[in-house]
């Protein structure tokens, strides 16, 4: 590890600290308070749940993600889809390779659930630190409420504007929460250093001898420690793995001190329930206002990082054709990562403030907490699996069947909270998870009621009716999926409709694997007066189709475009029409020229 960095290497470090670490970083706020209401402030309960924290930090943080999951990239990205595409590389297709794309799916759609949950108990969390203030001692929480549910709406409404112009801040401001963190915690821990014994595995493993069961279940608990592991892997694209990496160092060390100096803080006050807030207060009663400030500010800066989160992996689930296409909205001219995505913005605003509506406070709505986290883990573990056993590397494919296991205690665990407004999480995953499959499905059985034809077989007819030279002057374009395969609209135009020009060009736009990067093919002659234009383009690029026609000297008259009617009486399919109908279209989507466009509709019977 080099320990002297270079300026750029602390800019990227202060980068990643406000980006990728905003969620783990406020987790402190809350983790110990809950716990706490489980279990006797003994010095042995203590010292083994500080114990199973920063194991739990260094099992499913460090060796999980920031080693295992992160040495798997496809062109430097990472996340749950990018898993999906290492295994489709590298499986046959099958019941194995089937089953690992419906875990791809559900790990996306927990993650969606936990951009709702996460906002809502990180923002109400810090918001409920006025209690400790005596000129707000007698706040009542319904006013707690109402504020956490103005910051919600203020946090939502700024989205459309872009935070690159704020990003910039996000950093310093998680380096100061982060020594705030690490600065108080060892102030406590100066009292009662004996809680470092709590870095020693055995405190935890005492801790299930002496509560059983009990002590299992609280498991559920201490995975609140963890929130927002999966970014260091899903955020790689962003920043790179180095920076993430280097600070995590930095931010384990803060986390550990405050934990400790929070269980240190326990052990003297054993009365004590929202625990960081009451230990800075004891500390520096002056301070206090301004820390809470601060740990208002580091929550929304939380909340913004989730946001992001959401769009970038709905974003990708639209490029790769998992999502329906929705409007997406560039709001950063220099960083590609900065989007909004208006839908997804304001059914996330509804549901946060659902949510706040419903567990009013954040030691209820820690138990909807967990499952969503628990069961991403355990996707990505089984995974990470599969993919270095079919990569032949069995020390890290045993490594990760551990860490599975691990994953897997704290997702039974978890269980214990369903009925206490856990199944929350799954009701919130669901809706993604059914959107997705519809969306999969429906395409599916709707291509193959379609039934194009092959180029070949088009192109007999095609030649016949161009031969007779009755041709319109100009330059027509269709687009299409694949050009060596032909669209029934393209069939129905041209050959049932006799509309064909001087020249006629074959569209296709395909989206790669390869995250950036812009390509174009001409083909010509495919058949008299028949070419090809292919655009081949990142995932993530943000492609402007008419630009890239004009470069190619490509001028059209007119362009055509298909479209479905689906005609259905099955329920999963009449959903999926919905879906259909609200969402942009391809040419909406990419924004084409109206003036020109012509669109053919074509009735599919489901």
């Amino acid at each position: 590890m080099k320990l002297i960095y270079s300026k750029s290497d602390w800019k990227e470090i202060i980068k990643a600290m406000g980006l990728v670490f905003g969620d783990i970083g406020t987790s402190p706020i809350y983790t110990l308070s809950v716990i706490i209401l489980f279990i006797k402030p003994t010095e042995a309960n203590i010292l083994g749940v500080l114990s199973l924290i920063i194991w739990t930090l260094i099992i499913l943080v460090f060796l999980e993600y920031a080693w295992l999951a992160m040495r798997l990239e496809d062109h430097g990205e990472g996340g749950t889809i990018i898993l999906k595409k290492i295994l489709e590389k590298g499986m046959k297709k099958g019941r194995k390779a089937s089953l690992m794309t419906v875990l791809a799916y559900a790990g996306v759609s927990l993650l969606m659930g936990d951009g709702v949950i996460t906002p809502a108990i990180s923002i109400l969390s810090a918001v409920e630190g006025l209690a400790i203030i005596p000129a707000f001692s007698s706040i009542q929480q319904w006013h707690i409420l109402l504020i956490s549910i103005l910051i919600t709406i203020i946090l939502f409404f700024f989205q459309p504007r872009g935070t690159d112009k704020v990003a910039i801040v996000f950093g310093p401001v998680m380096v100061i929460w982060f020594f705030v963190l690490a600065l108080s915690g060892s102030v406590s821990v100066f009292h009662n250093p004996f809680v470092f014994k709590a870095v020693n595995p055995l405190y935890f493993i005492d801790f299930f001898r002496n509560n059983g069961f009990a002590g299992f279940l609280i498991l559920s608990e201490v995975i609140l420690c963890a929130t927002g592991a999966e970014a260091l892997y899903a955020d790689m694209g962003h920043l790179g793995k180095k920076p993430i990496v280097r600070a995590w160092y930095m931010i384990f060390l803060a986390l550990v001190l405050t934990y400790l100096g929070q269980g240190a803080f326990i052990l003297r006050n054993p009365e004590s329930k929202n625990v960081l807030f009451s230990m800075i207060h004891s500390e520096s009663k002056f301070l206090y206002i301004p820390f809470l400030i601060l740990a208002i500010c580091s929550t929304i800066i939380a909340s913004q990082a989730l946001i992001s989160g959401v769009f970038s992996v709905v974003y990708q689930g639209i490029t790769t054709r998992i999502f329906p296409r929705i409007k997406v909205d560039f709001t950063s001219t220099k960083l590609k990562s900065q989007i909004y995505i208006g839908a997804v913005n304001w059914m996330l605003m509804i549901a946060v403030i659902f949510i706040l509506l419903i567990f009013k406070k954040s030691e209820k709505l820690a138990a909807a907490y967990g499952l969503a986290v628990t069961g991403t883990m355990c996707i990505t573990a089984i995974m990470m699996i599969t993919i270095y056993s079919i990569r032949k590397n069995y020390i890290s494919s045993i490594a990760a069947s551990l860490i599975f296991c691990v994953n897997l205690a704290f997702l039974l665990a978890n269980f214990s909270k369903f009925s206490h407004g856990g199944y929350w999480s799954i009701v919130l995953a669901s809706f993604p998870f059914i959107i997705i499959i519809i969306w999969r499905k429906g395409h599916k059985r709707m291509y193959e009621k379609l039934m194009p034809a092959d180029l070949e077989t088009f192109l007999i007819s095609y030649e016949q009716i161009y031969n007779k030279g009755n041709m319109i002057p100009g330059t027509c374009l269709f687009f299409v999926g694949n050009y060596r395969v032909v669209s029934p609209y393209v069939i129905h135009c041209i050959v049932s409709a006799n509309i064909i020009y001087d020249t006629n060009i074959f569209i296709t736009v395909v989206i790669t694997d390869d995250p950036v990067g812009i390509s174009t093919k001409f083909i010509s002659d495919i058949g008299p007066g028949l070419n090809a234009f292919e655009i081949r383009a990142g995932y993530k690029e943000e492609i402007d189709i008419t630009a890239e026609i004009a470069k190619a000297g490509i001028k059209p008259k007119v362009i055509f475009y298909g479209a479905e009617e689906i005609i259905t009486r099955n329920v999963a399919w009449k959903i999926f029409s919905a879906i259909k109908q609200l969402t942009p279209h391809f040419v909406q989507f990419y924004k084409l020229p109206t003036s020109k466009l012509h669109g053919i509709i074509t009735r599919v019977e489901m």
